[in-house]
């Protein structure tokens, strides 16, 4: 079997290994090509171009690109079409892999379509789920209650779980090299340029305000390899240097004994709550994006803890809200208190399938049970 698969940003890249494993463990002689992040190409799979073109978010950050963006869109269909595969798999990027599908199902409608990760159509604009289901046949959906909203608009779907749940947490060793004295928070600035250089002074200033209340105070900001230059150079003047980490077992580490964190809107709270790290988000983006987006919005909160345990534990600062001396608050309330969100965030990795099957397998055997 041969698969095209499309992933557009580091998460649909995560998603994207987990299900090459996935189905490299039963069906193991499935080929893969497309466009890949590093954990994918890790998997052997080349990538037509750099992943990182497409890891745009916002309209107005779009725009500019709108036009390379385009070009890319019209080349990958034609590589899908040219591949030869059996079904192409888009993950997640839904602005940039629904266009592509559009254009397969176009100029061949007997093509397989697969999207990985269904469209948040229960927080905002509804009737995406209508217009996906004219050229996506099949949808792996992450969140438990998304199976509904895609087959009622016509396309078959699973509920495959959350890879954050399957994914492995640090060890002792890896944990206690973050040990010390004084407080440990993370900043979590999102693995965008435009998002991280938007949320850098924020966070700066956030932990300035946090320093003055604790000297000690310790700071680590785990990041991407496409950015962490970017965020290097944007953090040097904080008050607290951050440690800068790209290596994962670092990560995993830093994770673990963080005492609270500040993170970008994301699935970044989802691997917060798989480590019990209490948490505050904060986002800002363009003024005209935040303005269509809360008018289109039918939900109350962007933040997936509160969403899956349906609470409202994790405090968000969004838009104009995003500012240093209210976060820096709700972070000191966390670090006198951080059991408040505890609940929500067991709850959380529950009901994303924690202790069943991995992730990727069942999502591999999904797409292996509609093929």
């Amino acid at each position: 079997m041969s698969l095209f698969l499309v992933a557009g940003e580091p998460s649909g890249d995560r998603l994207g290994a987990a299900l090459i494993g996935g189905l490299r463990s039963l069906a193991p002689d499935t080929r893969f090509q497309g466009i890949a992040g590093p954990l994918m190409q890790a998997q052997g799979m080349a990538s037509l171009f750099p992943m990182d073109e497409l890891s745009i978010m916002g309209l107005a950050e779009v725009l500019p690109k709108y036009r390379h963006l385009k070009r890319r869109i019209r080349e990958t269909a034609q590589a899908v079409l040219a591949s030869g595969a059996d079904a192409l798999v888009t993950i997640d990027s839904p602005d940039f892999c629904l266009r592509v599908a559009a254009i397969v199902k176009a100029a061949n409608p007997r093509f397989r379509t697969i999207h990985y990760v269904a469209p948040s159509v229960w927080a905002w604009r509804p009737k995406r789920a209508a217009k996906m289901a004219r050229h996506i046949d099949h949808v792996l959906a992450l969140l438990p209650f998304e199976p509904p909203y895609m087959t009622a608009a016509g396309m078959s779907c699973d509920f495959v779980g959350h890879p954050v749940v399957s994914e492995p947490l640090a060890s002792p060793a890896e944990r206690a090299a973050f040990d010390g004295s004084g407080p440990l928070v993370l900043a979590l600035p999102g693995s965008r340029r435009a998002e991280v250089a938007r949320l850098a002074p924020v966070l700066g200033q956030t932990l300035g305000l946090l320093k003055a209340r604790h000297p000690d105070l310790r700071v680590a900001l785990p990041t991407v390899p496409n950015v962490e230059s970017l965020v290097r150079d944007l953090t040097a003047a904080w008050p607290v240097v951050p440690q800068v980490i790209t290596d994962p077992a670092l990560k995993r580490g830093a994770f673990a004994a963080a005492d609270a964190a500040i993170a970008a809107s994301g699935t970044v709270s989802l691997e917060l709550a798989a480590n019990a790290c209490p948490m505050v988000i904060a986002y800002d983006m363009n003024a005209v994006t935040l303005w269509l987006m809360r008018r289109a919005a039918l939900i109350d909160t962007v933040t997936l803890v509160n969403l899956v345990s349906d609470s409202r534990s994790v405090p968000e600062f969004i838009g104009p809200a995003c500012r240093p001396e209210p976060i820096a608050a709700a972070i000191e309330a966390l670090l006198a208190d951080p059991s408040g969100q505890a609940a929500a965030m067991e709850m959380t990795m529950q009901r994303l399938g924690k202790g069943g099957e991995a992730p990727g397998l069942r999502a591999a055997r999904s797409v292996l049970m509609h093929l």
